[in-house]
């Protein structure tokens, strides 16, 4: 019997996802904070606000503009404070860079057309950013009082991470090529600078086929910091510019990087003669301050576990301000001073549960598989409970050991949650990162039934109540274990994909030759993606799904899940699906948010034998 819970679907929505692009930016009478965040209730927008040196925290971007971009599909960074309190950013709706002064609205600097642009920064009276158009890419400088945009560089077919040098007179940026991903291996590049804004020839200085460099600042004209994985580890390397070797300055094995999903992450930042930078694994990820002389790494704000990919300091280096979680509180805005370690959290709080309701989690690890398990809410020794495992995106992703108002409100009900960080997860190295190469619907699936497996074997979850849930990536493996596993009783899939060969030729060229490293190449590996592709093995599933899809998604076309539920009518399986107009990969809508939460806890209800009067019934299709 499921467990009465004060955890709604809407709380979930309120809560939903993170604030973003956290930055310092001076002001008159002290600093200013400014990031951006989700609004679910506004249609999903992200909405750019400020912490003005007097405390009080508003909106800078009117209603009806939205601070996003489709770079890559994934998005980046998408605005920039400007001097006096201005902002320039992207605009979802028609992907034009736009220039808002205080006081006025939104003035387009950027003409109509294909274009998008993310990745900015402010240089002098213009905007440096990367200019995607079509499957074009280029570093492109936009006047900030309107003009013409002029193309900085061109280079290799992915770029991110511009940065002109101190005096001026050098760009670097990070750039690849397929069938490579940002993760595989990247080239840190570095240009002189003409008089004409133009970049001349660039050298490489650091990175490779199979290292990858994840992000970089400059230290002074002579010499960079990057986020770099020689040894396996994304550590931190100082890159001198005369020819020498790059130095690590932090030989451990802790990541100091991530999978760079979007343009502009920022791991690390500089603060006078330090380095802040977030580290660890993807069981947590500290703060601390690298002394690059001595290598001495000191950390600060030890109450936060987990800082996001977003960091600023201040001009004179005496404070960082980033977006910082823990098992316990969402993600916020918080400011640290980095003498004292004294935080303060500058985004408005958010309203929660009593603590009793909410999971403690473990970080656990079976037959070498990393998971987080949430244990339900009223767990009793001896008797199992079901269980549902949650398997992330990506593929190269990770779930963070983090509050998260979505697992609370199905463990706060009875059901456990075990997120799998499977083989292939970002957060333990390179080489835990390289065991699904060429193993996806493989490693995945059987690294989710051995989370599946250990705890029904350590008596906690209920062998017969047992199922698996994930978004894109996420949804592929859950559609996969489903028809290549017996353990679970059913799945729920957002945006999945379901069969890799139909995927390998409709998708977006960012993952265009994602499946080379992850399957094999086409046509010579083909045979793989046969054996693999849960639309094809339909009639072996070992139980119902939920299917649910975004009409707008350019990244997973909603016709994968249409495949996959026509091939389980064909074969007598059983499944629902739900499809919701506006939303694209991902959802970002209130009342998306609370459909699919609701459909998900009603399919728990019937796969699992238990009432759900609390959210619309649900129907199965296929035989009873």
């Amino acid at each position: 019997m499921v467990i009465e819970s004060p955890i709604t679907a809407a709380d979930v929505a309120r809560v939903d996802d993170r604030p973003s692009w956290a930055d310092i930016v001076p002001a008159p009478g002290g600093e200013e904070v400014w990031w951006d965040e989700p609004r679910p209730a506004e249609g999903g927008r992200r909405c750019v606000v400020r912490r003005t040196p007097d405390g009080r925290v508003g909106d800078v971007l009117p209603p009806g503009w939205n601070a996003r971009n489709r770079v890559i599909e994934y998005g980046g960074r998408s605005w920039r404070a400007l001097p006096g309190g201005g902002l320039v950013f992207t605009n979802w709706d028609d992907q034009r860079l736009y220039r808002l002064d205080p006081g006025g609205e939104p003035v387009p600097l950027t003409p109509e057309g294909p274009s998008r642009y993310a990745d900015l920064i402010v240089h002098g009276d213009e905007v440096w950013c990367v200019r995607e158009t079509e499957d074009r890419r280029d570093l492109v400088a936009v006047p900030l009082g309107g003009g013409p945009v002029r193309v900085v560089a061109t280079a290799q077919h992915f770029l991110f991470n511009p940065r002109v040098s101190p005096g001026g007179r050098q760009i670097a940026w990070i750039g690849y090529d397929h069938p490579n991903m940002p993760w595989d291996g990247t080239f840190l590049c570095v240009a002189p600078l003409r008089d004409d804004g133009t970049a001349g020839t660039y050298r490489v200085v650091a990175g490779g086929h199979e290292e990858a460099v994840a992000q970089f600042e400059w230290r002074d004209d002579d010499a960079l910091y990057a986020v770099t994985d020689p040894t396996g580890w994304w550590n931190i390397h100082l890159v001198p510019l005369d020819g020498g070797e790059p130095r690590n300055l932090t030989p451990m094995p802790q990541e100091f990087g991530d999978a760079a999903w979007k343009l502009g992450y920022r791991w690390f930042t500089l603060a006078g003669d330090k380095i802040v930078a977030t580290y660890g694994t993807a069981d947590g990820k500290r703060l601390g301050v690298l002394d690059p002389q001595t290598g001495e790494m000191t950390d600060v704000a030890e109450e936060y576990t987990y800082w996001a990919p977003t960091i600023s300091a201040s001009p004179d280096g005496a404070r960082v301000v980033g977006v910082a979680a823990t098992p316990y509180k969402p993600f916020e805005v918080v400011r640290v001073d980095l003498e004292s370690g004294a935080c303060e959290v500058l985004s408005p709080a958010k309203e929660l549960p009593d603590p009793e309701v909410l999971p403690a989690p473990l970080p656990m690890v079976f037959d070498g598989v990393h998971a987080h398990v949430y244990p339900p809410r009223g767990a009793r020794d001896g008797v199992p409970s079901p269980y549902v495992m949650f398997v992330h995106g990506g593929p190269t992703g990770v779930s963070p050991l983090v509050f998260d108002l979505e697992i609370a409100y199905f463990t706060s009900r009875g059901i456990g949650v075990a997120e799998v960080n499977y083989g292939g997860s970002t957060g333990y190295g390179r080489e835990y990162r390289e065991r699904l190469r060429h193993n996806w619907g493989v490693v995945d699936v059987r690294d989710s039934e051995t989370v599946a497996r250990g705890l029904i074997g350590a008596g906690l979850a209920d062998p017969g109540r047992v199922a698996i849930r994930g978004g894109s990536a996420g949804g592929w493996t859950s559609v996969a274990a489903l028809v290549h596993s017996d353990v679970f009783r059913g799945c729920v899939a957002h945006y999945a994909i379901t069969d890799p060969e139909g995927w390998a030729r409709e998708t977006h060229d960012f993952e265009s030759r994602y499946l080379d490293g992850l399957i094999g190449p086409l046509p010579e590996t083909r045979q793989r993606y046969l054996d693999r592709s849960p639309t094809l093995h339909a009639a072996q599933a070992s139980g119902p799904a939920l299917m649910m899809h975004g009409l707008e998604d350019a990244i997973v076309d909603p016709g994968q899940a249409e495949r996959f539920v026509a091939a389980l009518q064909e074969h007598g399986g059983r499944w629902a699906y739900l499809t919701f107009p506006g939303e694209q990969h991902g959802w970002r809508r209130e009342e998306t948010i609370v459909a699919a939460l609701e459909a998900e806890l009603a399919f728990y209800g019937l796969i699992f034998g238990f009432p759900t009067p609390e959210v619309p019934p649900l129907t199965l299709k296929g035989p009873k």
